[in-house]
């Protein structure tokens, strides 16, 4: 009999019926003979609609306030399921976050979580019980409730996972798994069967949004294979897991993209030691992350500076920057708040040469400008103009021929 914890997404208990539908797969899976933990989300756009409520009401939010009320939803969500279980004969007993012991630090609003105990469901799943559990949110030194930022419930799932030592934690959702590229944008882009936790790190870093970055991070650490399935469809899904337990390896495998990017450059800034710190010092200081970086150095003892912030962020930036041209006599200031991001992830990039080249040439042939570079060992990123986005993952995407991955016919999975 396997352990498995499984997670559902606001899309997946949406609405009554979907929840009925949630509690079948949890029956089914229940029948199977498995130990079932489930960790709920809030319905579909009901922390929305609690931020909206506490906007309204005051843009000035007590955080620890904030955070009781904003993890209200996952406390509807994990009633009503465990009522429906309950209704098809299915013992279910429902928890929050602090009932199950799921202790943070005391950062309001984006807490990480220190420890899980396990007693209460170590306690309920030996008299019969399914559990379940109100993710993104835990409990502080204090007392007082804590929640652990967008995505959250990911967290939750596979902490829940690692600390009961888990076969398998599977995180339903409304796709069908990992793709090479959002389908949505690209038709062709096609499941990848196996990725490894340090491809899906970068590609949930890089703007992929299928997992929360920080739940892939603790999988990795506690070796805690991810299976990401579809709530509405039967599948294989997608299993997240270390690298030499994928049985494909492929040169790349995916393309992730991020929309919400702003470029700066500050233009013939007087050399000095020191002066990178000072201008991403300043940018820092006022909570801006900054993404991207490059420098040019000229002839005449002057340098060209270039980062990426996030677009949100580009007016506050912006007038930090225009102070410090100013300071440092930089000649122009030039920027761009409408650019993108792309990249290309692929553990096959540590052994293989020519993948810079062959995204560098798709891009040029569809007469794309590529404004900034970065690379690691197994991700490429440029910047371009966000209008070029879609020409350019589309470019990619064939120049790679991702659309042509190969399916296993089948798999082997908890079920």
């Amino acid at each position: 009999m396997a352990l498995i914890v499984q997670k559902y997404g606001g899309s997946s208990v949406g609405n009554l019926d979907r929840i009925h539908h949630v509690a079948e797969k949890v029956i089914h899976a229940k029948r199977e003979g498995h130990s079932i933990v489930v960790v709920v989300s809030a319905m579909y756009g009901e922390t929305d609609r609690l931020i909206q409520l506490a906007n309204a009401l005051t843009q000035q939010h007590d955080p620890r306030e904030y955070d009781v009320l904003i993890s209200s939803g996952e406390q509807i969500s994990m009633a009503l399921l465990s009522m429906a279980l309950n209704a098809k004969d299915c013992p279910a007993r429902s928890f929050t976050g602090p009932q199950v012991g799921i202790c943070t630090d005391n950062i309001h609003t984006k807490a990480r979580i220190l420890e899980v105990k396990t007693d209460v469901i170590q306690r309920e799943l030996q008299q019969g019980y399914i559990v379940v559990v109100a993710g993104f949110q835990g409990v502080n030194q204090y007392g007082d409730i804590t929640t652990l930022g967008r995505g959250g419930s990911d967290t939750t799932a596979v902490a829940i996972a690692a600390a009961l030592k888990a076969d398998e934690c599977q995180i339903y959702t409304d796709v069908d798994g990992v793709y090479t590229t959002d389908p949505h944008l690209i038709p062709e882009a096609r499941l990848i069967p196996q990725i490894s936790f340090e491809e899906m790190l970068e590609m949930a870093s890089l703007g992929a949004k299928v997992l929360q970055m920080r739940s892939v991070e603790l999988a990795s650490k506690h070796n805690m294979p991810i299976r990401v399935l579809s709530t509405f469809s039967d599948g294989m899904g997608t299993l997240v897991t270390f690298e030499e337990k994928v049985m494909q390896k492929r040169l790349v495998s995916g393309i992730a993209f991020s929309r919400e990017e702003a470029i700066i450059s500050l233009s013939s800034i007087p050399r000095q030691i020191g002066v990178e710190g000072l201008i991403l010092g300043k940018v820092s200081q006022a909570n801006i992350e900054i993404d991207m970086i490059a420098q040019n150095a000229s002839i005449d003892n002057k340098s060209d500076f270039t980062f990426t912030v996030p677009r949100r962020e580009h007016s506050k930036a912006m007038k930090i920057i225009e102070e410090l041209a100013a300071e440092l006599g930089a000649v122009t200031i030039k920027t761009n708040p409408k650019v993108a991001k792309l990249s290309l992830v692929g553990i096959g990039m540590r052994s293989h040469t020519g993948v810079a080249s062959t995204m560098f040439k798709a891009l040029g042939n569809e007469g794309i400008n590529i404004q900034m570079i970065t690379t690691s060992e197994i991700k490429i990123s440029v910047v371009v103009d966000e209008s070029h986005l879609e020409r350019g993952v589309r470019a990619v995407h064939q120049a790679f021929e991702l659309d042509k991955l190969q399916q296993p016919a089948e798999s082997t999975f908890i079920e």
